[in-house]
């Protein structure tokens, strides 16, 4: 019995750290799955280096992004950060 009220902190902190830190972060990455999986021809979106764009086409990992001033680019789908509402 003294062992476990030995080990109880430790496992009270595990418990702590899981509930805190690591399911916020796994929900997190989950819905930034599902935006990167869920991208459209259309969309507005903002890559992670900044880059703001319209997405031209939408390859199975891959998208092309038309900027304001016409230019064409592609992109890794991971490279998107969010996609901008209307």
């Amino acid at each position: 019995m003294d062992m476990l009220v030995s080990l109880l902190p430790i496992i009270l902190m595990f418990v702590i750290f899981y509930f805190l830190l690591i399911r916020p972060q796994q929900k997190r990455q989950k819905q930034v799955r599902e935006m990167q999986t869920n991208l459209q021809k259309g969309d507005d979106i903002v890559t992670i280096g900044g880059m703001h764009g319209k997405v031209h086409a939408v390859d199975e990992s891959t998208l092309i992004l038309v900027t304001v001033d016409g230019t064409k680019l592609t992109y890794d789908r991971s490279a998107v950060r969010e996609v901008k509402q209307a």
